[in-house]
């Protein structure tokens, strides 16, 4: 799937969020200043044409729907970062979390239990 922008990636969290939308909901929860409405028509059309987002028509309006769940998104997104930043080693970036103490010792100990006991030898 294709890479989604900063802003694009806020839209999906809207879907996500709170389900199928229309743009002028979109608009609606938005954070100030508003964007215009045929800017975000145009982004979740982008959404729509890289696969993101389908829709169901309302006569002439459309509301769209999220294709892509959150936890597929997270996983994608996951593993570019690891293919790209730590040469596809998932313990390099388990190692980087560690040395940068954003995971600790005992969080990885507890990781590591929690995953021997879902898949036992």
């Amino acid at each position: 799937m294709e890479k989604l922008t900063r802003r694009e990636e806020e839209l999906m969290r809207c879907f996500w969020t709170h389900g199928p939308l229309f743009v002028r909901e979109l608009v609606e929860l938005s954070p100030e200043p508003k964007p215009h409405f045929n800017t975000l028509s145009t982004m979740v059309r982008t959404l729509e044409a890289k696969g993101y987002v389908g829709h169901q028509s309302f006569g002439n309006t459309y509301r769209y729907y999220a294709l892509v769940s959150e936890e597929e998104f997270s996983r994608r997104t996951l593993g570019h970062v690891i293919r790209h930043y730590f040469e596809n080693s998932y313990l390099g970036a388990v190692s980087a979390l560690v040395e940068e103490e954003k995971i600790s010792v005992e969080e990885l100990r507890a990781l590591i239990d929690r995953i021997e006991h879902q898949h036992p030898k």
